[in-house]
């Protein structure tokens, strides 16, 4: 049953992954992502049909145009491929995870429906996440036209989840996730303009509304992972001087990568930490 819940949500999150090569390139230019469609960008051909099947064409490419021979470089099946990789953790983790309480829920109708509701709303926040991440590396900014519809999407699909599962509870932390996470940036970014932005903001925002609907645990360890992993990498560049103490990074993945340790691990590590100090 795991392998064929990881193969189908994988094979989904293959063809997730190449539209998102497609947004990760035009949304930063003010492109539309529906049209024109996808094009050779040295000889300007259009990708054929079956030049488009994710991962697998650009080896039966050997990595090239048809057309023109350009190299299309490696970094577009590479996002295809983790994508799928990256669905398919999300989809095995929902339907094992016992972190929604299912066992409050009273009919196997309703569980699935609750399991789907939620599995729609962390494979969301999988996809933007890569989005996001590979926009902030290669032009330091997270585009409003990722962010904010985000924000309706997964306050809809979070809230459905809440009222199916009969844990409306889920629905204030949340809102307090989201609240207290959008505050703390937006204070450092008043604090340190050149240090935070406002698109780390509005993602912080974002993050907190699906790490408080998961519950305490998690939100804390999504929040402190950020801190804690860009720290380490900013520090990391300046021990090998590839970086000044005035350098700025992209501080997007880091959030992100945080919230999603939060996310699948954020329950073992606060229990972990606490039974280490005899708290538990």
């Amino acid at each position: 049953m795991a392998s064929t819940v990881a193969g189908i949500f994988g094979i989904l999150g293959a063809v997730i992954g190449s539209l998102l090569n497609v947004v990760i390139y035009r949304i930063p230019a003010g492109r539309s992502i529906v049209s024109p469609p996808s094009a050779c960008g040295s000889c300007g051909a259009r990708i054929r049909p079956y030049d488009n099947i994710p991962v697998l064409s650009w080896f039966v490419l050997r990595g090239e145009c048809r057309d023109c021979k350009a190299l299309i470089p490696p970094r577009y099946p590479m996002i295809e491929l983790g994508t799928a990789v990256f669905f398919a953790v999300v989809a095995l983790w929902v339907f094992a995870s016992a972190n929604f309480g299912w066992a409050a829920v009273t009919t196997a109708t309703n569980t699935l429906a609750t399991q789907l509701i939620v599995l729609a709303a962390f494979l969301y926040l999988a996809a933007i996440s890569v989005a996001l991440a590979m926009i902030d590396l290669d032009t330091r900014t997270l585009p409003n036209r990722i962010l904010l519809p985000a924000y309706p999407v997964a306050a809809v699909l979070l809230g459905a989840a809440a009222l199916v599962a009969g844990e409306p509870g889920r629905l204030l932390t949340a809102l307090i996730g989201a609240g207290t996470l959008f505050g703390l940036y937006l204070a450092l970014a008043l604090i340190s303009p050149g240090g935070m932005g406002l698109g780390d903001v509005k993602l912080a925002g974002l993050l907190g509304l699906y790490l408080g609907y998961l519950g305490w645990a998690p939100l804390i360890v999504g929040a402190f992972g950020a801190f804690l992993l860009g720290g380490v990498f900013g520090l990391l560049l300046l021990l090998s001087r590839k970086a000044k103490r005035r350098s700025s990074i992209p501080f997007g993945p880091w959030m992100l990568l945080g919230a999603w340790i939060g996310v699948f691990f954020g329950d073992q590590i606060s229990i972990g930490y606490l039974t280490l100090y005899g708290l538990a």
